[in-house]
């Protein structure tokens, strides 16, 4: 056995590895049961070598970063010693190696005569595990109990012999034991595609090479990150945002705080300060918390830079027990998807101070989570799950991105056809919606809105949104995305819903939902009136806003910017902010502006 790896064949073995983590994510993709995998894509998966360090993870969540490392230590702290052949292990319990129940984790070990060597990894969220509501993520739930089925680390199969006790168990306790078997059968699916091809690599590498390049993928990647972080300046910085409120206690605003210590080739995440954990169940697992905190400090390393234990080796992670972001029992954590969103966004608002030049500005808060549930006639149960978000924070160079997941999500949208074909659901308007978009010389993303209409005779509608008093932030100059909104019925009685809520529909109710705008990144009187003409003329901007927020004057017979009417009311906006100077307007040939708002 080489001492040194060879780096053309330490290559070519990386590329196979991270290539079966892929593969097996794409066979969750190919036979998963439900939307909420096969559309929304809320899963992930993960390679790791026969300690449990994670050496590959496949191409899907950024919020799973943190996850199968943490739910490796729990399986190795339980079964280190008590596996073999055949086994297959299950977990959800956000307070043994999980993050929500939802998200149920099948990990199997893999063996070659008997050594074992590495560990396929899945994750997926399911759409139901039980609990009070459909969907088993109410925002509202105040502790786990009410969460649904609690699953410790155990064997799903022992020696390639299910565990027919558990499987009943589960079968009797979440409302379509039908799509969840589906799902877990993908997982399992998925782990069998990553020991069949591991299993090639081993025939061809060897035993002794197999282990020697996955432990040395993973010093790698630490080795990559700590260069990477080097080359960031050194200090120390804070950042505040804060969450409206938790869906029980309303109009009591949540604290998130993060402060960036870098030195050298280290960096440390500190949450202290952060709000105590809350009665609702947007506490954060300390694994998401993680999550969140390498997604931001990835998006400003390299591309490059493989995603393994050696990034997070580099990167020190802090949040004290009992907090928001680290919540304790029995703290319900169902709706925790909100909270490392935010974390997310708390992160960019640190990391914008170090790197003014490379960060955008805050997005519309992260998915809404949307599930409506209930029975038909029949009395057979039906559930959608629906995570929803589209608006990302203008950056320092460029707009933010209209109709595009969050970072932290990289979810796909739901199909309409296939949602009205499966679901009693109706959508009747799914398109963007003007002026909630952050001004700013890079204005932030545009944010859409989605009428849902309830086709049975009852059910429970269930929505986890943010946003609304705290809005999307801007930076450097750019100013907030406009606020999310809810309504019921709009077209009738209009009604306003809080952020978060549980409450029943009837048949032909229409529920509402308004994403909040993204933030905009410098100061609007500085951006192109060919910019700003070009969105009035895409209908994401309305000509009067044009006006207020960016002093452009856009005549409409013509579809040009007036230029000496633009100039005056920018250095009248100017003059009223005691500005001595004001950006001038150049004179385009109004042929040109025409032809870039096109």
């Amino acid at each position: 056995m080489a001492d040194v790896p060879d780096p053309i064949t330490l290559e070519l073995f990386k590329n196979a590895i991270f290539s079966i983590a892929d593969e097996m994510a794409l066979t969750v993709f190919r036979t998963t049961y439900s939307g909420v995998l096969k559309d929304n894509m809320d899963y992930s998966t993960g390679f790791a070598d026969a300690n449990g360090k994670l050496a590959a993870q496949g191409l899907t969540l950024p919020g799973h970063l943190g996850s199968v490392p943490t739910a490796m230590d729990s399986i190795m702290r339980h079964f280190g010693d008590d596996m073999g052949p055949g086994d297959v292990f299950i977990m959800n319990d956000p307070f043994d190696g999980g993050m929500h129940l939802p998200d149920i984790f099948v990990i199997k070990p893999l063996y070659h005569e008997g050594e074992r060597l590495a560990f396929a990894c899945t994750v997926c969220h399911h759409i139901d595990v039980g609990g009070r509501v459909a969907g088993s993520n109410a925002s509202d739930s105040t502790e786990i109990y009410a969460e649904g089925l609690r699953i410790a680390p155990m064997k799903l199969y022992e020696a390639g012999k299910i565990n027919q006790t558990l499987m009943t168990i589960i079968e009797k306790n979440v409302r379509l034991p039908v799509q969840l078997f589906g799902d877990l059968r993908a997982q399992l699916a998925a782990c069998h595609i990553g020991e069949t091809q591991f299993a090639d690599i081993v025939a061809k590498y060897g035993v002794q090479q197999t282990k020697l390049y996955l432990n040395e993928i993973i010093d790698y990647a630490e080795r990559l990150t700590r260069a990477a972080l080097a080359q960031l300046p050194d200090g120390e910085w804070s950042f505040e945002d804060w969450i409206d409120d938790d869906g029980v206690d309303y109009g009591q605003p949540i604290r998130l705080f993060v402060t960036i210590r870098k030195s050298g080739g280290h960096m440390v995440v500190d949450w202290t300060g952060t709000n105590p954990q809350v009665k609702g169940a947007i506490n954060n697992t300390l694994s998401f918390t993680k999550a969140a905190s390498y997604t931001g400090v990835r998006s400003v390393l390299p591309a490059g830079i493989p995603n393994n234990e050696g990034v997070f080796r580099a990167i020190e992670v802090i949040c004290p027990p009992g907090t928001v972001g680290n919540g304790v029992l029995p703290a319900a954590c169902a709706a925790r998807g909100l909270t490392g969103f935010r974390m997310v966004d708390c992160m960019f608002g640190a990391l914008a101070m170090m790197l003014p030049d490379r960060v955008k500005a805050a997005g519309d808060g992260g998915n809404t989570g949307i599930s409506i549930g209930g029975y038909d006639a029949a009395r057979k149960p039906f559930v959608y799950v629906d995570f929803t978000c589209g608006a990302w924070g203008a950056r320092p160079f460029a707009d933010g991105l209209d109709g595009n997941s969050h970072m932290f999500a990289n979810m796909a949208s739901h199909s309409i056809e296939v949602t009205e074909a499966e679901q009693p659901i109706q959508l009747l308007a799914y398109e963007f919606v003007a002026d909630k978009a952050g001004a700013g010389k890079y204005r932030g993303g545009v944010p859409f809105k989605r009428d849902y209409r309830f086709l049975e005779q009852e059910g429970m509608l269930q929505v986890r949104a943010d946003r609304r008093d705290h809005r999307p932030f801007g930076l450097y100059g750019g100013g907030p995305g406009g606020p999310s909104e809810n309504y019921l019925n709009p077209d009738g009685e209009n009604r306003l819903l809080p952020s978060k809520f549980t409450m029943t529909v009837k048949r032909g109710d229409i529920f509402r939902h308004v994403l909040a705008g993204a933030g905009g990144w410098g100061d609007p009187l500085e951006r192109d009136p060919a910019a700003v003409l070009r969105d009035v003329r895409n209908e994401l901007l309305s000509s009067h806003k044009a006006q207020v927020d960016y002093g452009v004057v856009i005549d409409k017979a013509s579809w040009t910017v007036d230029a000496d009417a633009t100039t005056r009311l920018r250095a009248q906006i100017a003059r009223s902010r005691g500005w001595t100077e004001v950006p001038t307007v150049q004179r385009h040939d109004p042929v040109r502006l025409a032809r870039a708002a096109e």
